[in-house]
């Protein structure tokens, strides 16, 4: 193959399945593969979590969240809490839950709290953030509010394509996204920017047909969507989580953390359901579309940490001078570090 091809994958479950199996070392010469801002947890915005740090640490407010939040570094800052765990620490009332449910549920058994849900994700747990929403006001649960980062992954792909000095080529699209939004957005991306994306599962041997099959319709210059996850993947996508989005929420311009504001990049409560929302309820202020570029949440002064150009696909985690000795999973400088999903923790389990 005499063309140079740079395919980036933007979920970090295929990251992770990529590093693992060594499928980035099978690639033929000239094909590159950049990993893209593919986790929830790397992506939320630094001063989303200085928000939920700042009511973790009030009276009678129960924060709750998923396991890898609460690790997750805030804005920089000389002394004080860093992250969810330190709130705790101090005394902040942090409970790790695996369901938005266990929030709902909690403000119910204790209707003398304020128990505030810091959501994050995809449009893959959006719809389920929906439902505790709606649930909440049939039974007029009025102590539960959310603070939520709920984030749309195609118009981070369209960012990733509109920036200075991109390289990026073709996507493998985000297999579980696909499955519940269809493909008629990835469609309109192909239209518009006329490169080819390939919708891939996790498997090791999906993965490498779905690179194949980019790098066939890359030296053809075929700019085209194809769908090689056909087994879970529908052109439709899931109807009713859709609808539980659309009613809970609207498509608004926002921060990604590592990638500044993006235009429709987020995910809003609607006006009927803005009695909800935290950030209103407790006088936080808007976290706005300010989100700094760096955004990797390290110290300052301290060591340096590349965790925004690991996120626009700019550099590889290893490039980072701090990657494997200042920065590692139990001291983590930048939020890709922390996650499970995090393009810098599977270079640091698999690749050291």
């Amino acid at each position: 193959m005499n063309e140079a091809w740079t395919v980036m994958e933007v979920c970090g479950g295929q990251t992770q399945a990529i590093l693992r199996w060594g499928l980035d070392q099978l690639l033929p010469d000239g094909m590159e593969l950049v990993h893209g801002p593919g986790c929830p947890v790397c992506v939320t915005p630094a001063a989303c979590i200085d928000q939920a740090l700042q009511l973790a640490l009030q009276e009678p407010v129960i924060l709750c969240s998923y396991g890898d939040m609460l690790r997750v570094p805030g804005s920089p800052r000389p002394q004080g809490c860093g992250d969810l765990l330190q709130a705790r620490a101090g005394g902040g009332d942090v409970r790790l839950i695996t369901s938005p449910w266990q929030a709902l549920e909690l403000a119910r058994q204790q209707p003398e709290r304020q128990v505030v849900l810091l959501a994050v994700g995809f449009e893959t747990t959006a719809p389920a953030t929906a439902l505790v929403v709606l649930q909440a006001c049939r039974l007029g649960v009025a102590n539960l509010t959310l603070l939520q980062a709920h984030v749309r992954v195609v118009p981070a792909m369209e960012a990733v394509l509109a920036a200075a000095g991109n390289r990026v080529q073709g996507f493998l699209a985000a297999g579980h996204v696909a499955a519940v939004m269809g493909s008629a957005e990835l469609e309109q991306l192909v239209r518009r920017w006329r490169i080819p994306v390939v919708i891939s599962g996790f498997e090791p041997q999906e993965l490498l047909a779905a690179l194949e099959l980019c790098q066939q319709l890359l030296s053809a210059g075929t700019p085209r969507l194809i769908n090689a996850y056909g087994r879970v993947v529908r052109p439709a996508g899931n109807g009713e989580a859709q609808v539980l989005m659309r009613r809970v929420f609207a498509p608004a311009d926002g921060p990604w953390r590592g990638l500044g504001a993006i235009r429709s990049g987020v995910l809003r409560l609607r006006p009927a359901y803005r009695h909800l929302d935290a950030v209103g309820r407790f006088g936080l202020g808007d976290s706005g579309n300010g989100e700094a570029q760096t955004g990797s949440g390290a110290p300052d002064p301290g060591p340096p940490c590349h965790a925004a150009a690991v996120l626009q696909g700019r550099c590889r985690p290893s490039d980072c001078p701090s990657f494997g000795s200042a920065c590692t999973p139990q001291n983590p400088l930048g939020a890709p570090m922390v996650s499970s999903e995090g393009a810098c923790a599977a270079y640091y389990r698999y690749r050291r």
